[in-house]
């Protein structure tokens, strides 16, 4: 009884004072006062009347090119959505839609994405939501990451079809199965002669969906993960330990990196171990010790200590911070010259064969 009024609660606060998620406009002039982002998307999600792409299934995969417009003065980590009748001045809005007829049209365009920046910056993140996501959503936040946490080159999001509703978490977890195929059809398109480092990038349960469609990959072709990808990062994953570890057994090796960003203080997680029936065994996103997991060539990076929800990595703007000063380090030195644990102040646990940081919030400390 407890866990279904803890549920009802959280419901009823995302809830209240909500604005329709269902739809957001296209609106170019949104480009006169904002920051330009190209996110292309590839989506298992049905085509409406209205040219949205909302929760129903579809066996197609559809391929777009979206303009998110980022408003100015606004602060890292902050994201805000206007939804119907966004206000470009303070939020984030669709400032351009374009469908793609062909997935050679789609691979023609994001060839030419990539070949108009430099060499050094042509890689590509594909970036996977989580529960209760709606495609726009998808594409700004995938745009506030890539402009908050400098990711090189070009973004492309897998769209599945989640509800979009804090109520649909067992749909979401259906579809989370439904969208294996789309997503590896994508990943098999991506590799080009211009293209560089492709990486994978997924938050809460769009970690199951990775690992799911890796898995499948794998097991039909051995080896396909090491030599086409370039790190996957799962952000708070809702995945349970004994499930990954299943899914990691399939691999011939692991990309690498391989980052898993995890939270003992993630209310999201917390609950759903507690809807699973499960309320005594951590999920990946937040293990208290790497003692189930020591054997994994896995880095797990702690951000306990920072205050950001269920997507820390994206909204403190203290790791945010942290994140960039990490990268520019590893970037002039040449990540195979310096450890993770180097790259963040906090305490390092070695286990067989992964890594552990709690990193320390600086900012907190000091106040």
């Amino acid at each position: 009884m407890r866990i279904a009024s803890s549920l009802l609660a959280i419901a009823l606060v995302a809830l209240v004072g909500c604005a329709d998620r269902s739809f957001t406009p296209t609106v170019p002039d949104a480009l006169d006062v904002g920051t330009a982002r190209t996110v292309f998307a590839a989506t298992t999600r049905a085509e409406g009347a209205d040219g949205s792409f909302g929760p129903e299934r579809s066996e197609n995969l559809s391929l777009l090119e979206l303009t998110v417009s980022l408003p100015p003065n606004r602060q890292p980590g902050e994201l805000k959505f206007g939804y119907a009748n966004p206000n470009p001045k303070q939020q984030f809005a669709m400032a351009g839609r374009r469908t793609f007829d062909t997935t050679k049209d789609f691979r023609a365009r994001l060839q030419q994405d990539i070949q108009t920046r430099a060499k050094g910056d042509r890689d590509i993140t594909v970036f996977v939501h989580g529960f209760n996501s709606t495609q726009a959503e998808t594409a700004f936040r995938a745009a506030q990451l890539a402009e908050d946490i400098k990711m090189p080159g070009t973004m492309v999001i897998y769209s599945w079809p989640s509800l979009g509703s804090p109520l649909g978490y067992a749909y979401d977890g259906d579809s989370v199965l439904f969208a294996r195929d789309g997503l590896e059809k994508l990943l098999r398109s991506l590799h080009g002669p211009d293209v560089g480092n492709i990486v994978v990038v997924a938050h809460s349960m769009g970690s199951q969906l990775v690992m799911d469609t890796l898995r499948q990959i794998e097991i039909g072709d051995l080896g396909w993960s090491k030599r086409n990808l370039d790190g996957v990062v799962l952000m708070s994953p809702d995945l349970d330990v004994e499930v990954f570890r299943t899914q990691v057994s399939r691999f011939e090796e692991l990309p690498q990196p391989f980052i898993v960003f995890s939270s003992q203080s993630d209310k999201i997680l917390n609950l759903s171990q507690r809807l699973r029936g499960t309320h005594s065994r951590e999920r990946l996103g937040n293990l208290s010790s790497i003692q189930s997991v020591s054997d994994l060539p896995i880095e797990v990076i702690d951000v306990t200590s920072f205050d950001g929800g269920h997507f820390t990595t994206a909204s403190s703007p203290a790791l945010i911070a942290m994140l960039n000063a990490a990268s520019a380090t590893a970037e002039a030195f040449g990540r195979e010259n310096v450890t993770l644990g180097a790259l963040f102040p906090g305490r390092v646990t070695h286990g067989q064969a992964a890594t552990e940081i709690e990193v320390t919030n600086i900012a907190a400390e000091g106040s």
